[in-house]
């Protein structure tokens, strides 16, 4: 993997709603990778690459947000309270350190509003904590507090990754990752007969919004989501539930609650996985989805798949990837765009 990269796009903030600082990042990377790139009035990063004439257009996106939290409350004692932007488990967030874009950058402390575990008795309730339940601590007197920090403000996790021989983890894989695996994609394919819009979406986790107006725009022939989904091969949970496993390849979305897989474009990925010895996996997600399901709707249709990582503890502080399905998603998005001219999208 190219860790500076991937570090780079997992540690650097951009919640739904404000993404300028990750924009940046990936502008860097992927201009020398297009003809041109833009930004749309959403805050939509768009890589065109020029196709041959008359040749499909095809439109990818990894959405560049992620979860996070916005500033709702400062206390007399200086203490921040949020609001979640994207789905949370509570349960994941006592004492987290995160990262708070005010003035400047602070680093915070989360933790629920309740007594320290040393003070409580038999009788204190147990109960599981609520977003609502959890306060920001930032380490600074309240007036220092309330002259760098306002309402709004972004809060992120503030979090390194960490490698192993087989995997990583880290925050944001969700989608960050995706964003790594398209301009990894697009360094390999070279050759591109197809017309590319390579969309680096915004405000993915509250609504698919991003993928919704560039789809509008680019009015692509086919889509292709990259994203990540569930891996849920771990103790307690029910293998016939499990959506997909570490270390079996990339995933191929059937079904999602969002979008179903055009049956044209999943033949044509099983047939590049056959033909390029890719190990891969079938999933349906039951629950969730991703920018598919907005470029699907978009004007009169749009053929979509999803091509997805699996990764553990989605939605996380840990994240987690095995490398060598990361390098088969990276391998099939690849091999689909160098021939993506020859799909067949005939009834």
């Amino acid at each position: 993997m190219d860790a500076k990269l991937f570090e780079k796009l997992v540690t650097t903030p951009g919640i739904s709603g404000r993404e300028m600082r990750i924009r940046r990042v990936v502008e860097q990377e992927i201009s020398g990778l297009v003809d041109e790139v833009r930004t749309d009035r959403l805050g939509n990063l768009i890589g065109l690459r020029r196709g041959r004439a008359g040749a499909p257009k095809v439109m990818l996106a990894a959405h560049m947000d992620s979860i996070g939290f916005m500033v709702s409350h400062i206390d007399d004692d200086g203490f921040l309270r949020v609001s979640p932007v994207g789905g949370f488990d509570a349960r994941n967030l006592n004492t987290q350190r995160v990262l708070v874009e005010g003035k400047n950058d602070f680093i915070g402390l989360m933790s629920p509003a309740d007594k320290p575990v040393h003070l409580q008795n038999k009788d204190d309730a147990k109960k599981s904590p609520r977003v609502e339940d959890i306060f920001v601590d930032l380490m600074l007197p309240p007036d220092e507090v309330k002259a760098n920090v306002s309402i709004g403000d972004a809060v992120s996790y503030h979090r390194s990754p960490l490698f192993t021989n087989h995997a990583v983890t880290a925050p944001y894989l969700d989608d960050r990752l995706g964003v790594y695996i398209l301009i990894e994609a697009l360094r390999r394919a070279t050759d591109t007969p197809a017309e590319v819009h390579a969309v680096i979406s915004v405000q993915e986790e509250v609504g698919l919004r991003g993928a919704a107006t560039s789809a509008f725009e680019a009015e692509p022939d086919m889509g292709i989501a990259i994203d990540v989904t569930i891996a849920g091969d771990l103790p307690g949970s029910d293998k016939s539930q499990q959506v997909s496993l570490l270390g079996k390849g990339v995933a191929l979305s059937v079904m999602d609650s969002g979008s179903i897989s055009d049956p044209r474009l999943l033949e044509r990925c099983k047939e590049l996985v056959a033909k390029h010895d890719i190990k891969h996996q079938l999933e349906i997600l039951p629950h969730g989805g991703t920018d598919a399901g907005a470029i699907q709707l978009s004007r009169a249709g749009v053929p979509v798949i999803t091509i997805s990582t699996p990764i553990r503890y989605v939605h996380t502080a840990n994240e987690m990837a095995q490398i060598s399905d990361i390098d088969d998603t990276i391998e099939l998005v690849y091999r689909f765009l160098e021939s993506a001219h020859e799909t067949d999208l005939e009834w």
